[in-house]
């Protein structure tokens, strides 16, 4: 290419604005696509970022060996913590307080005010040790739950389909015939306890009439502490318990939604294909439009190669206006937003990688949709071009 005569770069920056209303429209279905990607892709982002906030190497969940790794089928003694504690060294302490959260841990409907019928919602049965092991959890607003109380994750809402206000502190929720006042709110760092209800351990077990827990989380000095405690579960076949590090129990649910994961990746590719066969049609028409005027251009001694890398300047340079405009309404709309899912809420990620697919789509879609058309209207001969209407 070097040596041949090149149209000036700003040629192809004023064959934009030429035609305003087909640029426009043609951004529009450009900004469409890229936006559709964007949320596919945060949706996917979300979802790893929930499952991962939530593991700490240090955490060891301990829970009925029967119960495969669905905890919330998982019942064991209530005297379970007292003998992890007594037979296992390594456990963290703070001023004589062992880091040890026995917990239950339910799915139930939930109703709320101003809800049509009840969500189903999360709930975890906890004693004051929980923040201790639960480090991520910051309560930001009231207090504590006291008897009769609950807390709630700042997704509880979207979770349970309801408006956020009606899960504002003092309001009440009811859930397994009993009517509970909301003592607080709470954040977890993006994880998936912010889409919980938080109540205390004895008034859960009162209220489904159990004295059993679903599991005891237990956070060591170091995780090499952890297997401590799995060959504590394996020399006591009697209580057919099983212990797994949290962060290995959370990776092993991001496997279990790996074929969510691929499934939205295809959209992705889906999405990508439909915008490029319409950016073949845009493309085509724009082209068709032009034909004398390129074979004029040809006639002047630009050459055809020269004339192509213009068409595809003009279609890339439109593509990437597009995803420009995606990308800031991505950000400042998508990202963040909440997303219910049978493991709870998170919400949307719009980050660098999602951004990255984005704007990748996006060049994709100006090059791939700009040559077929460009390489056809090169082949006319330039005498019978300059003649066509």
């Amino acid at each position: 290419m070097f040596g041949q005569k090149l149209l000036p770069w700003d040629y192809g920056v004023r064959n934009l604005f030429r035609r305003p209303s087909r640029s426009a429209l043609t951004l529009v279905g450009l900004t469409i696509v890229v936006l559709l990607v964007l949320v596919v892709v945060g949706f996917i982002r979300g979802l790893e970022a929930s499952l991962s906030a939530t593991g700490n190497p240090n955490v060891v969940l301990v829970y009925s060996l029967s119960s495969a790794a669905d905890i919330e089928n998982s019942a064991i003694p209530a005297s379970t913590p007292t003998l992890l504690t007594a037979s296992v060294d390594g456990v963290r302490k703070n001023h004589g307080v062992e880091y040890v959260s026995p917990e239950l841990y339910l799915g139930t409907r939930i109703s709320a005010e101003g809800m049509s019928e009840p969500g189903l919602g999360l709930v975890r049965g906890v004693t004051t040790s929980a923040p201790l092991v639960r480090e991520q959890v910051q309560l930001v607003e009231g207090n504590w739950p006291q008897s009769g109380e609950v807390m709630v994750g700042r997704l509880v809402h979207s979770k349970l389909g309801a408006d956020a206000d009606a899960l504002a502190v003092g309001h009440q929720v009811s859930f397994d015939g009993q009517t509970w006042t909301i003592s607080g709110r709470f954040t977890a760092g993006g994880s998936a306890f912010e889409s919980e209800v938080w109540c205390p351990l004895a008034d859960l077990q009162t209220a489904l009439k159990r004295q059993d827990l679903s599991l005891v989380a237990v956070t060591m000095q170091s995780p090499d502490r952890v297997a401590d405690v799995d060959l504590f579960c394996r020399e006591r076949i009697d209580l057919e318990l099983k212990a797994v590090g949290e962060a290995d129990y959370y990776a092993s649910l991001q496997k279990h939604y790996r074929p969510v994961r691929m499934l939205g990746w295809i959209v992705v590719a889906l999405v990508a294909g439909s915008g490029i066969f319409a950016g073949l049609n845009t493309m085509y028409g724009a082209v068709v439009g032009r034909i004398r005027e390129l074979a004029t251009l040809q006639a002047l001694g630009f050459r055809r190669r020269a004339i192509l890398l213009t068409l595809v300047q003009e279609a890339t340079l439109m593509a990437c206006l597009g995803a420009l405009a995606a990308c800031a309404i991505g950000i400042s709309t998508i990202d963040g937003a909440a997303v219910r899912f049978t493991m709870g809420a998170f919400m949307l990620r719009i980050d660098s990688l999602a951004i990255a697919v984005a704007c990748g789509v996006a060049v994709l879609l100006g090059v791939v949709g700009a040559l077929p058309a460009a390489i056809k209207a090169m082949r006319l001969p330039v005498v019978e071009a300059i003649k066509s209407i």
